[in-house]
């Protein structure tokens, strides 16, 4: 009997690297097909419901906010600010303080987290493990887990939930370290709307009374 359990136990630590690893590619494969159904489109609107929260901070926040993005251009509506990116600058509007900055577009930035770079940022840095399957409102939501590479980087793990027949994103849920979490529902998804030529264009004469901060 012991020579059972014995064998066991060593074909157990013989296929649980292989299985794990056929579940890493399995869950990289799922987003590699999110990514191209994404960069399929020529424009992209969501509407999206974000939320954080941290019990021992006593943090429990919620908002509602719209993307419109065409390739890296985007105009985003969140919390009370409208942001503009028009492939050079990026143009922050806050109509309760009647004010506007403009800055140069840096990419190198790691804290500027675009729409763009929401629906890819998956794509590197990460390890991939395939989670589990949800049946949502009817929808069948399976959920992919990346843990960070970077062993400093303050996010614990981040699920992406992934609609199986769209191969659109659900839902992001990013758990930090110090115990924060934030959850990102898109409740909209449309495609290849109609836009003005105008519609990514930041107009000055639009904001007579505003103050403009240009910050560089």
């Amino acid at each position: 009997m012991r020579t059972f359990y014995g064998i066991a136990i060593v074909l157990f630590l013989l296929f649980t690297p292989a299985l794990q690893a056929q579940n890493a590619e399995k869950a990289k494969a799922l987003l590699d097909q999110v990514t191209s159904r994404v960069k399929s489109y020529d424009n992209i609107s969501i509407d999206f419901k974000y939320s954080m929260s941290n019990p021992r901070k006593n943090l429990n926040q919620e908002s509602k906010g719209t993307v419109v993005q065409k390739g890296n251009l985007y105009v985003l509506d969140f919390m009370g600010t409208t942001r503009i990116f028009d492939g050079k600058k990026i143009y922050n509007i806050v109509p309760e303080d009647e004010e506007i900055s403009i800055s140069k577009y840096d990419d190198q930035k790691s804290d500027d987290l675009t729409p763009a770079k929401m629906l890819t940022f998956y794509n590197s840095g990460y390890k991939y493990a395939w989670d589990i399957l949800q049946n949502i409102k009817g929808r069948k939501i399976q959920y992919v887990k990346l843990t960070p590479v970077n062993v400093k980087d303050q996010t614990k793990e981040v699920l992406i939930g992934i609609d199986v027949q769209t191969k659109h994103i659900f839902n992001f849920i990013r758990t930090e370290k110090d115990g924060t979490k934030i959850i990102i529902t898109i409740n909209s998804f449309k495609t290849n709307q109609p836009l003005s030529k105008n519609h990514f264009t930041f107009t000055e004469s639009k904001y007579p009374n505003y103050y403009i901060n240009r910050l560089d």
